[in-house]
């Protein structure tokens, strides 16, 4: 019999593998806060990011420096002030502003320099370059405050920061800026790491952040979020403050144009790495999608999902279904919509006794299937079939099996479909049957 540790070993790290295929050679920004070097936990996320690095993974990394920058206006007597959370900085609060960033540069630094054996940086060689990577200008005055020398990013040096990203090394941002008369100007870690996530067009924007896992009204932990849903979240005014701030800004990301923002606690051991490389994470994702595009069908959509799906129909790809049909299993689909065109459709059949469900009829518009829209629709899919308690999702295919298996679905028999759905099999059409746990 197979040793029970070492079995959950390489199931765990048969777990990871896709998750580390996917993220080679993207480009994530991280950002925290200054509370997370207060805590002490900077040394094990060096550790943490440096195995992603390790995995081909681009890192940017932006710090925040609130209680630094704290401690050094108290150490001189000089109160803070402080605007929609916003500090504001006069001449002496920059001082302590550029003394906070000094020290906390050398703090990563040091902690990416750890090199004991027996640890996770054993054998790591990593170097980590910062510089005068952004341009700032000032924020100006807001509700008749005068923010005088706290600024916000302008510009991000994005060709300069691929570059060294290229050469194997991991960027540093500080929340440091200036402008091009040689001011400097006092940022907020957010705002220089959205600006950093957008100018880069990195594909994850992390906040590990001193704050807990993200609450509804009903007590419930907010896992997923597209940002329409997190900007409706966050006109409820529920949310605490500095949770809120993070979202707003994991909002901004999102509709800049960065895929994915996380917000995820730093209280958690191994957070970062819980997020990314688990099913459900320890933190809330923000996603960039469209509700209005990616929706459950509805009546009106019945003419637009027949118009796609009839050449598919004609050459047999697909089995032929009426509108009477459609109409009676509207339910069902799910569309995505574009200027009011229906451009992808798929359905999904539960088969509840079992736990299963179908998803069958999935159609993209040729002329946008390089657009990643079968992709976004079949996790769409899933999400929902998970919603629902389903635990197995399959298709019957006759041209597209290639497709499916490169997304996690496996070959089965017939015999692994449920027994309502295997007296409804087609033996003439043979369609090959693919099944993905979910």
């Amino acid at each position: 019999m197979d040793n029970p540790t070492q079995l959950q070993f390489v199931q765990w790290l048969r777990s990871v593998a896709p998750y580390i295929h996917a993220f080679r050679g993207k480009t994530f920004v991280v950002a925290f806060p200054g509370e997370l070097v207060t805590s002490g936990i900077l040394p094990v996320l060096a550790q943490d990011l440096s195995l992603l690095h390790a995995l081909g993974i681009k890192v940017v990394i932006v710090h925040g420096s609130r209680p630094q920058v704290a401690e050094q206006l108290m150490l001189r007597n000089i109160k803070e002030r402080f605007h929609n959370s916003v500090r504001i900085t006069d001449s002496a609060g920059m001082e302590c502003a550029k003394e906070a960033a000094g020290e906390l540069r050398l703090d990563i630094e040091a902690a990416f320099s750890q090199g004991l054996p027996n640890t996770p940086m054993a054998h790591a060689a990593i170097r980590i370059i910062s510089g005068n990577f952004i341009t700032a200008k000032p924020l100006g005055v807001i509700d008749g405050i005068d923010f005088e020398l706290t600024g916000v990013t302008r510009k991000i040096a994005s060709e300069t920061i691929h570059h060294i990203l290229s050469t194997g090394s991991l960027v540093l941002l500080s929340p440091l800026g200036f402008s091009p008369t040689g001011e400097a100007f006092n940022l907020t870690m957010e705002d220089v790491a959205v600006s950093a996530a957008t100018a880069l067009h990195a594909d994850k924007l992390i906040f590990i952040t001193e704050t807990p896992m993200m609450m509804d009204k009903n007590n419930q932990e907010v896992r997923e979020l597209s940002s329409q849903q997190a900007q409706v979240l966050l006109n409820t005014r529920f949310l605490p403050t500095d949770i809120a701030f993070y979202l707003r800004h994991a909002v901004k990301a999102c509709n800049g144009g960065v895929p994915r923002a996380h917000i995820v606690p730093f209280a958690i051991d191994g957070s970062s790495l819980l997020e990314l490389f688990t099913h459900d994470g320890v933190g809330t994702m923000i996603t960039h999608e469209n509700l209005e595009s990616l929706r459950p069908a509805t009546i009106e959509d019945v003419g637009g999902i027949i118009k796609l799906i009839e050449p598919l129909e004609a050459d047999g790809t697909l089995v032929k279904r009426g509108r009477e049909l459609i109409e009676r299993e509207i339910e069902y689909f799910s569309v995505i919509e574009h200027d009011g065109v229906i451009f992808a459709c798929a359905a999904l059949y539960p088969f509840a006794a079992e736990k299963m469900a179908e998803m069958a009829c999935l159609t993209v518009n040729p002329e946008v299937q390089a657009q990643g829209d079968g992709e976004r629709l079949l996790k769409y899919v899933e999400n929902r079939a998970r919603a629902a308690g389903y635990t197995k999702l399959f298709v019957l295919t006759t041209r597209t099996a290639h497709w499916f298996l490169k997304r996690g679905f496996v070959n089965a028999t017939v015999d692994a479909l449920p027994k309502d759905r295997q007296h409804m099999y087609n033996w003439q059409r043979k369609s090959l049957v693919l099944i993905k746990h979910l």
